[in-house]
């Protein structure tokens, strides 16, 4: 997983990693968020989803502390992060930041 990551977060596509694990309730409520982000912003950002209990190393790579928790990545770069489940329009607001 970890040299297919750093494949994808080394795109030219600015990248929004969702940590999430399946038994938390938060996470449930923010994945038809991200896809109503991916709907709407289309090719312009690429939504990878994480399971932490799968994934621990990466997890801990990124000190991912609680789900879910969003990283996007430009440039190979962290760019923000943030814990919890905001709206689409924040997130989508933050996203084009970095176009």
């Amino acid at each position: 997983m970890k040299s297919s990551f750093n494949t994808i977060i080394n795109s030219n596509t600015i990248v929004l990693v969702d940590f999430y694990a399946d038994w938390c309730g938060p996470c449930k409520m923010l994945a038809p968020i991200l896809k109503q982000v991916k709907e709407e912003l289309g090719d312009a950002v690429k939504i990878v989803k994480i399971d932490v209990d799968k994934n621990q190393p990466l997890a801990a790579k990124y000190q991912v502390c609680g789900v879910p928790t969003m990283i996007l990545f430009k440039d190979n770069k962290q760019v923000w992060r943030q814990s919890g489940v905001p709206n689409k329009g924040d997130i989508i607001n933050i996203i084009k930041q970095h176009f």
